[in-house]
């Protein structure tokens, strides 16, 4: 906010989960304060019933990038979801579509079955992924079979990506452990405080498929375990709150070791006394 203020910027959402206008609350979307401040873009514009993909998602953050670009102002992108960044900045692995019948017969195993197969036919990937890692697992295998040939050759095709066309500014945050997970566990106590049970209630009225990213959202399980009394009130504050540091953990790993060494990180909490020195490392050239 101090940066879109200070840079006449315009916010532009990189989450997965605040694409959707399902989960104002469980996403944290932007307020009405927020909103008045600076402007906005791509929080809440998704329906849940329609799963925004990263190739979806890049599109749409493309078109408000040139937006702002027109308009004479800075787009400021915020968000963890890496791969949204990733799919934006490198571009796209040009699969073909996948085979129905294939895709139905990978999301119908377990992931050990699926995991044993990809050994077999991508053991590279299969080497790189984690035994419990079931969407990553699902994908390699859906597209080693459906085309004959193995992620990994996909993705050195990549295409459409814009990192050499825009002057980029990154800032990975990436502040103590545990002055972070404090935060995680005061967010999710917050968002049960401010309607995030009703907002789970309304989603399950829609009856969407059970499988859809946002019904898979931080703290919708949790909350949906409770409401069909699967679990106590306690229980369901304390997973959700586990599933928050969690989340928070893998973004921490994944941030600190996927983008490139020389993007700078920062280490301290992103308190108001920081933000001078962190404006002005963000506008200074690279």
């Amino acid at each position: 906010m101090a940066l879109a203020e200070a840079a006449n910027g315009i916010v532009i959402n990189a989450d997965s989960a605040q694409i959707y206008r399902d989960l104002p609350v469980l996403s944290a979307a932007p307020t009405e304060e927020e909103h008045a401040r600076a402007e906005h873009r791509l929080y809440g514009v998704r329906d849940g019933a329609l799963p925004c993909s990263a190739a979806d998602w890049a599109a749409l953050a493309k078109e408000e990038i040139s937006r702002a670009h027109g308009l004479g102002k800075l787009p400021i992108l915020v968000g963890g979801t890496g791969l949204y960044l990733r799919t934006l900045l490198d571009g796209i692995a040009p699969v073909p579509p996948i085979d129905l019948e294939v895709r139905k017969m990978v999301r119908g195993r377990t992931v050990a079955e699926n995991r044993l197969e990809l050994q077999r036919l991508d053991a590279e990937t299969a080497a790189r992924l984690g035994p419990a890692d079931t969407v990553r697992i699902a994908r390699a295998l859906e597209v080693v079979k459906s085309t004959g040939r193995p992620l990994t050759h996909w993705q050195a095709e990549r295409e459409g990506g814009i990192a050499d066309e825009i002057d980029l500014r990154p800032l990975i945050l990436l502040p103590p452990r545990d002055w972070l997970y404090a935060r995680c566990d005061a967010r999710f106590a917050t968002m049960v405080e401010h309607g995030a049970i009703d907002e789970v209630k309304r989603l399950l009225a829609r009856k969407l498929d059970a499988a859809a990213p946002v019904m898979r959202a931080i703290g919708v399980p949790e909350i949906t375990a409770m409401l069909r009394g699967d679990i106590t009130w306690e229980q369901m504050m304390a997973s959700g709150r586990q599933a928050t540091r969690r989340y928070a953990k893998r973004q921490y790993t994944w941030f600190a070791n996927q983008p490139p060494a020389d993007w700078p990180r920062l280490t301290e909490p992103l308190q108001a006394e920081a933000l001078p020195a962190t404006l002005a490392l963000l506008m200074q050239k690279p």
